[in-house]
């Protein structure tokens, strides 16, 4: 198969392999829409109405809240979406210069495993909306037999989305930030008329503490995103201006997160009940006329199954990296299987649907946090990574250490992994630093982002078979274009 099928026929066919200048067809301007379609999801009203029901925010504070977060984390996601444009490889393949052959398969699995969790919750959440656009139209009411099937037809769309590959990705994300921006325009109009503002602006201050614990709340949303990153850069020319990356990527995420936290605020004003909505999508249609909540709910539909493509494009990426030897389109099904049977347990046997999705999130973030750490220290000190070696598994690879080992990330990343669950708490784990100011706040992905990267940056480098500055043998160095 030539190159160029691998690339711009309807399936991408190329796995972990780095992608060869020449077909780096890629434009900086697909960047912003994929991160748009990555945050339309109705569960960020739910958590704008927290803000307000829980933590106690007013609406200044929640606007401070919607700017800060998606400021903080996505600017996490674009540096590390640099890697992508230097390396031309999925983010977890090019983790393996960092961690080792071996090495890379520990936080890898982890990584692959907390994927189910947000595809389930996505699958969920997608059946949710199917549902309700039923009720709403035809007066169909939810029953297990059409769980199921709204939740195989919610995951199989998903699986061909993101079977397809980047192609289809960019496509679908195109049209649905053209479609979710037009109709979140119309719900914002119906809201400003018709909401009492007095109410809104006389709720008095809450805490910094508990502003900035919100801060981390819809943070840990983001930084789920940061290994992925690089995934979606990979087709970029390495002569894209870094810092260009860095501001679609926030731009993307933050046109959608400011004005959804902002809605749920107001909506939760007059309805507080919906910062605690087991179901939020069938909620929302509650509070909009059907003429606005069945389009806008539809488009968030599509949202979501957006959403779950880009987090089975990944996850099919990483399931690769572990040694699941099948092209990539197939990895993906793993993924979609694991979300059909989680999907179908969380609908019918789970009680609390947002009490899930919020302890998920905090398990999430810690466990992602300790790979980012390590991994963006190691990008400041690499300038570009030998394509041979990522792809060498065996012991020849200049990427295999000690043993398939580089003890350095791995100390920094088991040991920052071990910190964060201390200041961790969720429905079933409360670590013995949860309660202190940190762990209320929410802010233990924090501080495990900052252990692996000091501990990582303090330990002694041993490069192996690499040259010490980084740079590896046959690579070519890309220090000018970033």
């Amino acid at each position: 198969m030539s190159h160029a099928s691998e690339t711009e026929g309807a399936i991408e066919t190329r796995g972990l392999e780095p992608v060869p200048d020449a077909e780096r067809t890629g434009h900086l301007r697909e960047l912003f829409p994929t991160w748009v379609a990555a945050n339309i999801s109705v569960l960020l009203l739910t958590m704008g109405a927290g803000l307000v029901v829980s933590n106690g925010l007013n609406f200044w504070q929640v606007l401070t809240v919607a700017i800060a977060a998606p400021v903080l984390s996505y600017g996490i996601v674009g540096l590390v979406s640099i890697a992508g444009k230097r390396g031309g490889s999925p983010g977890m393949a090019l983790s393996r210069a960092v961690f080792g052959q071996r090495g890379n398969l520990f936080p890898g699995t982890l990584i692959w495993v907390a994927r189910w969790g947000w595809e389930t919750i996505n699958a969920v959440t997608g059946a949710y909306a199917v549902l309700t656009v039923l009720d709403l139209l035809f007066g169909i009411g939810s029953s297990t037999p059409l769980i199921v099937v709204t939740l195989v037809l919610f995951v199989s769309a998903t699986f061909l989305v993101s079977g397809l590959g980047i192609n289809a990705l960019r496509v679908c994300s195109t049209w649905s930030t053209y479609l979710f921006g037009a109709f979140s325009v119309l719900v914002l109009v119906y809201l400003v008329a018709g909401t009492d503002w007095s109410a809104v602006f006389a709720r008095p201050a809450g805490s910094t503490a508990m502003m900035i614990a919100g801060i981390g709340t819809i943070a840990a949303g983001g930084i789920s995103w940061v290994p992925s990153g690089p995934d979606f850069t990979r087709y970029l020319p390495r002569t894209v201006s870094s810092g260009a990356v860095v501001a679609s990527t926030v731009g993307g995420a933050g046109i959608v997160v400011l004005p959804m936290v902002l809605m749920g605020a107001v909506m939760a004003v007059s309805t507080p009940s919906l910062a605690s909505a087991q179901d939020p999508v069938s909620f929302i249609g509650e509070l909009l006329p059907t003429w606005i909540s069945v389009p806008y709910l539809v488009i968030a539909l599509i949202g979501m199954l957006l959403i779950n493509s880009m987090s089975m494009y990944s996850a099919g990426f990483t399931a690769q990296t572990l040694g699941i030897t099948v092209p990539r389109a197939w990895a993906v099904s793993v993924n979609a299987v694991i979300s059909l049977v989680f999907g179908f347990l969380l609908m019918v046997v789970a009680t609390s649907f947002i009490g899930s999705f919020i302890s998920f999130l905090t398990l999430l973030a810690v466990a992602f946090s300790a790979w980012i750490g390590v991994f963006g220290v190691d990008m400041t000190r690499r300038r570009s990574y030998d394509a041979e070696a990522l792809m060498d598994t065996t012991r020849t690879s200049a990427y295999w250490y000690r043993g398939g080992f580089a003890w350095q990330a791995m100390t920094a990343w088991g040991v920052a992994l071990m910190v964060g669950l201390l200041f961790t708490k969720v429905d079933w784990f409360a670590g013995p630093l949860a309660g202190s100011w940190v762990g209320a706040n929410g802010l233990g992905w924090l501080v495990t982002i900052v252990v692996a990267a000091t501990l990582y940056a303090v330990l002694p480098r041993t490069p192996g078979k690499a040259a010490d500055d980084g740079s590896e043998p046959g690579s070519v160095s890309v220090t000018a274009c970033v």
